[in-house]
């Protein structure tokens, strides 16, 4: 029987390994902190206590990298997971000819910057309100005696525990003011951590944060001083010569990873041309060539209106095949795949059926 068997074992072992070294392959060749949503989602509970690296919303990431998902977030909101690729085609463009029709305010069957603008901010609101609700959650979580107040030795406690310390013993270190063992990343991490717990901590400080300073603790989009405070780091991370402005080569030279392909060339490619255009056209707004910090922390404003118009502007020229600076049904469905994440086929000839 063994004799039956062995070459069929032997090449499933094979097809493993094989399989195996293409999965490392195509890992090696990914750009750093290209996740998507879906894969964010898939780790939010393991990290719910963490600030989050990524927020709905908000066009860079807390490493200064481009949001990748950000026009889907701001055109489907509490919609953004509704247009998975194993949902039904049909249903899909059904779904995205309904928010077509609520964008379009005036019915015209065309969609204005204004008018996108206008659902944009909607939909970031949306993304604010998400964002509440989590947070209202999660301060609950680490105000285990509910006096409405969460100690930086409560969070501590807490932050330990979901890297796998023991509760008790990290408490019982704390209340005797003995050290704590933890490897170096760890520390670092701690570290990062209390200077933002500072910052979020409104005058008096006293180190207790309530419910709205948690809140600006994990979304730095809540509040205009811990914005500045994120836009501060992303400067001091890229910043080479110590200016604290950014010139386009600083802002283009953040490390994607070793290439070894030309998958790995194309992608570095890529995110040259995707950040140059990004700087040139968005946020460096006087065009002199160099970002502050105030015109970083205006870009990444998500409730800035102007920005938005700049956005819906941005968006309709995506997809604008007939120039007339509008969108239109089968322009939405034919460049699903920006708007949704989605590739919805058969887009023109559905296009009836669906409105």
């Amino acid at each position: 029987m063994a004799s039956r068997w062995g070459p069929l074992v032997g090449l499933a072992l094979r097809c493993l390994w094989l399989l195996g070294a293409v999965l490392l392959m195509d890992a090696s060749a990914r750009p750093a902190n290209h996740t998507s949503t879906r894969d964010r989602a898939a780790n939010r509970e393991e990290n719910e206590i963490l600030p989050p690296d990524h927020l709905n919303g908000v066009k860079l990431e807390m490493d200064g990298h481009l949001n990748r998902d950000f026009h889907q977030e701001v055109f489907l909101g509490k919609d953004l997971g509704g247009f998975d690729e194993d949902t039904e085609p049909r249903r899909s463009r059904r779904k995205l000819m309904v928010i077509f029709s609520k964008v379009d305010v005036n019915s015209d069957r065309k969609i204005s910057a204004k008018e996108m603008q206008r659902w944009i901010m909607e939909k970031t609101a949306e993304h604010f309100q998400e964002a509440m609700e989590e947070s209202k959650m999660h301060f609950r979580a680490v105000d285990p005696d509910g006096d409405g107040h969460v100690s930086w030795d409560e969070y501590k406690v807490r932050f330990l525990a979901s890297k796998g310390h023991s509760e008790k013993e990290v408490a019982d270190a704390i209340r005797l003011n003995e050290e704590l063992k933890v490897d170096e990343e760890t520390q670092e991490v701690l570290e990062n951590l209390k200077d933002r717990w500072y910052q979020a901590d409104s005058p008096p400080a006293d180190l207790l944060l309530t419910e709205p300073e948690f809140l600006s603790f994990l979304h730095p989009e809540h509040s205009r001083g811990m914005l500045r405070f994120m836009v501060k780091e992303i400067v001091r991370d890229l910043d080479q010569d110590g200016d604290k402005q950014l010139s386009l080569p600083e802002f283009i030279s953040l490390p994607v990873g070793t290439v070894e392909n030309q998958q790995g060339q194309d992608m570095d490619d890529n995110w040259v041309r995707d950040r140059k255009k990004e700087f040139e056209e968005l946020i460096d707004s006087d065009h002199d060539g160099i970002v502050t910090a105030e015109e970083l922390e205006s870009y990444m404003d998500p409730m800035n209106e102007y920005n938005a118009l700049n956005e819906a502007k941005q968006m309709i020229a995506v997809a604008d095949e007939n120039q007339n600076q509008h969108l239109e049904p089968e322009e939405v469905l034919k460049y699903s795949e920006f708007f949704t994440g989605s590739k919805l086929v058969d887009y023109a000839r559905s296009v009836h059926e669906e409105f």
